[in-house]
């Protein structure tokens, strides 16, 4: 079983940035993909990206692409996902999850493990 613990979230002015963590613990997760998910609100839940379990592969949202960076530390069993140029409309619950294929996907369904989530408000 993994338990993921996301940090990082806050309030945030429109072109700040933040850096949300996720760590995993009871297990590695090496091996897995680290996807990163988020909840507008009163939306569903959208991908935003994925780094593949090597970090060689990143995939990305069209609204994040060149705003965001997915990576991962493997030795520090913790992903990471920097929001650089945010905008209002970023504003969600951010959620890390962990896909055991490896390989990274946009489908929320091929994750079997999921942390609590984490906040992010971006102000005008």
């Amino acid at each position: 079983q993994v338990q993921l613990v996301e940090s990082g979230g806050g309030l945030v002015q429109a072109g700040g940035s933040l850096r949300l963590s996720c760590t995993a613990s009871r297990r590695t997760i090496s091996s897995y993909a680290v996807g990163w998910f988020r909840q507008p609100p009163g939306k569903e839940r959208e991908f935003v990206a994925a780094v593949s379990y090597s970090g060689r592969n990143v995939y990305y949202a069209d609204s994040v692409k060149g705003r965001f960076t997915a990576s991962r530390d493997n030795e520090r069993n913790t992903g990471y996902l920097q929001m650089s140029s945010l905008k209002p409309e970023d504003t969600a619950v951010y959620y890390c999850a962990a896909d055991p294929y490896g390989v990274g996907s946009r489908n929320a369904n091929d994750y079997d493990y999921w942390g609590q989530g984490t906040q992010v408000t971006v102000s005008s």
